[in-house]
């Protein structure tokens, strides 16, 4: 039986004949930072002190035991990662060089041993090697990423820090065997009325002519058997009456393990292991009167998508734990989320990210590693392409959560808009890859998984690719110039990217910049340096003053607007969105999750705290959803119920005026059914008028609000609340109208979280927002921890 020894102790990295213990996996900036060599590179402005790490040779050393034992056949060493560029010695004999931080690799060690070497190139260098080689491509940062197949944001973005990591990233092992292994599985998942199939085809690698190989493969029960012709073999299964995995929120995510084991006679000589999940999967772009669709559907449920997307959770990704991925993707799944789009800026994640996603029913929209610049297609770098795809493809298909193989982040928009075309006066820029080398290696290798050559993309050269009537859309220009209610003019048939952008929480910031000595201001040094965006803060002034007077110098009512300028963004674009189903078919926000501190578009911050938009999140993607929405220049109820069971009740229509005094009412009865919306018609006598009066909603424990003017307009009363605290939590009764209260947890207690985000309460109303962390609660520490809106403010 194949017998695999990690190789994770005595590891030393090397450097100017400086030798420090290595911990591998890892990378040589947390080996730099754990013995102290280099400072924490999130604090302050400490990530400009270390970037002289990425641009130097670096060594990892260890000694190597005889390669050979047990009487094995033949002994391989297996990186299943390397940043990224680097030469592997055994005794001073070269094994190989990579260039891929996206691949594996095996070298057969047999009977050889001694001090084995990793020695890693810049990743600067490499890259620079192969521009001057191939020509200089434009790209949306200046940095040279697209020159090596390393992660883009490693260089920065507009979110990210530059720290060019080198280094071990993912495990090491020497692997023995005899006779013949297991090389590669491709296992082929497909429904068949109510018996799930699965065809497994296998390449098998040899050590020896031994004839009569044979593989057996079991689900539970089900087994089957096959003979190995020359390297390969099929195995199929089938099991009947098989429960289907669904998408969160859809149904249950039945997990079955296949075990495939490979036979010399009576002895077994590898086993290959897995699980899997039945579901039918169909990605429906037919033409319709709107345009062309990008509609998922799964066991034939059509869904709205009710996404985020995902960039890789550390700047150092050896850093990301099973434990951390798991914290991680529940807060998305807590939220409502069922959908967690792996951007092309980043990496493929570990097998790790997969399984959670299976179990917690988190479909998976999975980008190849191109974004934002145009790729070379020549030597070297093509075959490097294909070669990661390949690997990349196999290892990722047993996952049911996996639903999508998309080609690129926002390249094919790049040649056609930002001027691209013309600067590249014909040199390739990626578009082979994009519709020639990615979809050919889906096809060959799973075609049981749609793929869409990238995003956005409107399906042809025919249309522009950012086209909103035609498949995929990306809505960058609210943010980047307009005000978030420009998100209404128009219906996506899939918004694959929008966003908006907020500081992280205050204790996040209070230790990233502790070390400044400095105030925080929106503009300080510090802040200015964690805010990784073109004219990031100006475009978050511009945002505020669209709705708000723009706090002069009062940093915590700044941090406190500019989080609900944030929530209140995403809210407009997906509310107004979801109420257009089935025509607008998803929503994927701009982002989830941030890789350090930092100001950025995240609903969850650097440091994994929750920002009001995550709580925004929970209501705006629950099942049932009220939303006010003006059509055609009249106010309807949207009543979006994306449940499996009809939706029937009266809601409550209120007009009021921000005084408290109710102008006129009435109930109305509503049928939604399951996956619909259903519109319910506001009285011309009910619609508010002018900045002192607004419309409420309410039924089953949901409401919608409608102020017809910006907040600066509107003449707020002075906010009057109680405050006390309850078991486990802080309970707040209105005594006017509260507009926008927000319980900033973390200023309790930095390891403090509420469970709610803003809340906007009438008078006469009670909320209890529930605090976990917080160790001496007393209501006047909460009530100087409440922030809501203001008159004139």
């Amino acid at each position: 039986m194949l017998d695999a020894t990690p190789l994770t102790d005595s590891w030393i990295l090397r450097y100017d004949g400086t030798d420090l213990p290595a911990e591998v996996p890892g990378c040589v900036h947390t080996d730099l930072l754990r013995h102290g060599v280099i400072p924490d590179p999130f604090l302050g402005r400490n990530e400009t002190e270390v970037a002289w790490v990425g641009r130097r040779e670096w060594t990892y050393e260890v000694e190597l035991a005889d390669g050979v034992s047990g009487g094995h056949d033949q002994t391989d060493l297996v990186f299943d990662g390397l940043d990224t560029a680097a030469e592997i010695l055994l005794d001073g004999r070269l094994l190989g060089s990579v260039r891929n931080m996206h691949r594996s690799y095996r070298f057969d060690v047999t009977g050889m041993s001694g001090r084995l070497s990793v020695r890693f190139a810049s990743a600067y260098a490499e890259a620079q090697a192969v521009r001057e080689r191939l020509g200089d491509r434009p790209n949306a940062y200046p940095e040279p990423f697209q020159y090596i197949r390393k992660m883009a944001c490693s260089f920065g973005w507009d979110w990210g820090p530059t720290l060019v990591t080198a280094g071990i990233w993912r495990p090491v092992r020497l692997e023995r065997w005899s006779t013949a292994r297991i090389a590669r599985v491709r296992p082929l998942v497909t429904v068949d009325g109510t018996t799930g199939c699965v065809e497994l085809l296998v390449d098998v690698e040899r050590a020896a002519v031994e004839p009569g190989l044979r593989l057996e493969a079991r689900i539970g029960d089900v087994r089957a058997v096959a003979e190995v012709d020359g390297t390969n073999g099929v195995v199929r299964l089938e099991v009947p009456r098989a429960e289907l995995w669904w998408p969160r929120g859809y149904g249950e995510q039945p997990l079955y393990e296949v075990e495939l084991t490979l036979y010399a006679g009576v002895d077994a000589l590898d086993v290959w292991r897995r699980r899997i999940g039945f579901r039918a999967l169909e990605l429906d772009t037919s033409r319709d009167a709107h345009g062309s669709g990008f509609t998922f559907v799964v066991n034939g449920e059509r869904l709205f998508v009710r996404g985020v997307n995902w960039i890789p959770d550390d700047v150092f990704p050896s850093r990301v734990t099973r434990e951390r991925y798991h914290e991680r993707l529940t807060q998305a799944a807590d939220a409502g989320v069922d959908l967690v789009r792996v951007w092309g800026g980043g990496i493929y994640e570990s097998e790790d990210f997969y399984d959670l996603c299976d179990e917690l029913g988190l479909l998976v929209w999975q980008d190849f590693p191109f974004a934002c610049a145009a790729y070379p297609e020549e030597q070297p770098l093509r075959g490097e392409v294909e070669a990661e795809a390949r690997e990349n493809v196999v290892r990722l298909m047993p996952h049911p959560s996996l639903v999508l193989w998309n080609g690129n982040n926002e390249n094919l928009w790049g040649f056609k808009d930002w001027g691209w075309e013309e600067r590249l006066a014909g040199e390739s820029w990626g578009e082979g890859y994009y519709l020639g080398v990615l979809p050919r290696v889906v096809a060959e290798s799973d075609p049981t998984r749609p793929y869409t050559a990238g995003s956005p993309w409107s399906g042809s050269w025919e249309r522009h690719p950012n086209d909103p009537a035609y498949g995929t859309h990306h809505s960058w220009e609210v943010w980047n110039r307009e005000d978030y209610a420009a998100y209404r003019r128009e219906v996506p048939r899939f918004v694959a990217e929008f966003g908006w952008q907020a500081p992280p929480a205050y204790a996040t910031l209070r230790r990233a910049l502790a070390d400044l000595g400095e105030e925080l201001a929106a503009d300080s040094p510090g802040m200015l340096h964690h805010q990784k965006a073109e004219d990031g803060n100006g475009k978050l002034e511009r945002g505020l003053a669209r709705h708000f007077v723009v706090p002069d110098g009062d940093f915590d009512r700044w941090h406190y607007l500019t989080q609900v300028n944030q929530a209140r963004a995403v809210a407009a674009g997906i509310e107004h969105w979801r109420s257009h189903w089935p025509v607008c078919a998803g929503t994927i926000v701009w982002q989830l999750n941030d890789c350090w501190p930092v100001t950025s578009w995240a609903a969850i911050d650097g440091d994994g705290r929750e920002k009001p938009l995550y709580h925004e999140l929970r209501r705006l993607y629950a099942d049932r959803l009220l939303t006010l929405q003006v059509r055609e220049r009249r106010l309807v109820l949207a009543v979006v119920n994306q449940a499996a069971q009809a939706w029937k009740g009266e809601v409550r229509l209120r007009r009021m005026s921000v005084d408290g005094v109710v102008i006129g009412e009435t109930d109305a009865g509503f049928t939604a059914g399951a996956r619909t919306v259903a519109p319910v018609g506001v009285p011309k006598g009910l619609e508010p008028v002018g900045p002192k009066e607004f419309l409420v909603a309410d039924t089953d424990g949901r409401r919608a609000l409608h102020f017809p003017a910006t907040d600066r307009e509107i003449p707020y009363p002075q906010p009057e609340f109680d405050v006390s605290v309850a078991p486990g939590g802080v309970t707040v009764t209105a005594r006017t109208l509260v507009r926008d209260l927000l319980l900033q947890a973390d200023r309790l207690d930095p390891d403090a979280r509420a469970d709610r985000g803003l809340v906007t309460l009438l008078p006469g109303e009670q909320v209890t927002i529930g605090v976990s962390g917080w160790k001496t609660p007393d209501p006047d520490t909460a009530r100087s921890a409440l922030h809501c809106l203001e008159p004139g403010r």
